[in-house]
């Protein structure tokens, strides 16, 4: 059976932290299909990159790839430019933070944070002491002798990034790392795994598949779908500039509505005339509009822009989520003027004031 071609991502360099070369992985014999086809991908070292997708897309198996958990099909993983693909987990410099934190019950936290280096056979004052500069590192200091069960979610997940950089990896691996905890909670455990990251300037492979994490934390979002990548960049370019309809999708809510381009590098969505991002050829496209670039008024006669009317509004102190129905279809607006007060029915029309949009072809 012949294997997809891989899709390049960028290009190898002696700075690479993790690099892949087209590999691929299948469960089972040589008929099972692959749930890896064919990857090409480059971490720089000193670098974050999250690796982002809906589930079954071959995200995890990545990340079991690189720790040794899994061994590929075929292909090459190098770390720090060191051939890694035969090794076992304890032969590769790689630790693992977990989504479940993995912690032991009825050891202290400096005995969780210290339990790698004891097995490696360092002695156990050197291991404390490497221990508690771990535990400094996150924020755990004096929280020597807490059992994990005194601790909250997010302190035991602090626990758990210890434990991992006590034993100095080339590379830390993070799998849905704040999949447990609440929004709030979330949110602040993101910017400080971030701040680490910078500090230390760790290689980090970060997988997750909540879109507004990824563009938190990373220096490089790759989007898989089905085993491929369809997209890799920093998270500005996949956000404004995604290059298929289902990275524009799968980036925020971003709809996908019927437009035709002309020759002048000019595409028609509806009444509303918007310039792509990248030229396209003539004919159909989809153009991918955010929820937030749409501006909303009253109509006015005679007013340049699409007519509709409003559907549904709700008021979330913020912003205003407001869905209106148009020749279109029906266009989810989210607005940052929280004092104009709407009712379903009124007649709105819609203008796009940025102007430049991603376009993307037909199917």
């Amino acid at each position: 059976m012949n294997e997809p071609a891989a899709q390049p991502v960028s290009k190898a360099t002696s700075t690479a932290g993790i690099e892949f070369r087209q590999v691929t992985k299948r469960y089972g014999g040589p008929a099972a299909p692959l749930v890896v086809k064919g990857i090409d991908l480059v971490v720089p070292k000193g670098t974050l990159t999250t690796i982002l997708g809906p589930s079954g897309c071959g995200k995890t198996t990545l990340l079991r790839m690189i720790a040794g958990l899994d061994a590929p099909t075929g292909g090459r993983i190098l770390i720090d430019g060191a051939d890694v693909t035969t090794l076992g987990p304890a032969e590769r410099n790689v630790s693992m933070v977990f989504q479940s934190y993995a912690l032991f019950p009825h050891m202290s936290v400096l005995d969780n944070v210290g339990y790698g280096l004891v097995v490696s056979g360092v002695g156990k004052d050197e291991a404390a002491r490497r221990a508690r500069h771990a535990m400094e590192n996150v924020g755990l200091t004096g929280y020597d002798q807490r059992s994990p069960s005194e601790l909250s979610g997010g302190q035991q997940q602090r626990v758990a990034v210890a434990r991992s950089l006590v034993l100095e990896p080339s590379v830390m691996l993070f799998d849905e790392p704040l999949s447990n905890l609440d929004a709030r909670l979330r949110r602040s455990m993101r910017e400080e795994i971030r701040a680490l990251q910078q500090r230390l300037k760790l290689t980090v492979a970060y997988v997750t598949h909540d879109q507004s994490e990824a563009l938190a934390v990373s220096d490089q979002i790759v989007v898989m779908d089905a085993g491929l990548i369809a997209q890799a960049g920093t998270p500005r370019e996949l956000y404004e500039a995604p290059a298929t309809a289902f990275v524009a999708g799968f980036m925020g809510e971003a709809m996908l509505l019927p437009g035709t381009a002309d020759g002048d590098s000019g595409v028609a969505l509806g009444p509303l005339r918007v310039t792509p991002l990248r030229p396209v050829r003539p004919g159909a496209v989809r153009v991918a509009v955010r929820p937030e670039a749409w501006r909303v008024e009253a109509a006015t006669a005679g007013a340049p822009g699409l007519p509709g009317r409003l559907a549904k509004a709700a008021y979330l102190g913020s912003h205003q989520e407001l869905t209106i129905t148009t020749d279109l279809g029906e266009i989810f607006v989210v607005s940052g003027d929280v004092a104009r007060h709407w009712s379903p029915g009124e007649e709105v029309r819609l203008t796009l004031p940025g102007g430049r949009l991603s376009v993307v072809e037909a199917p």
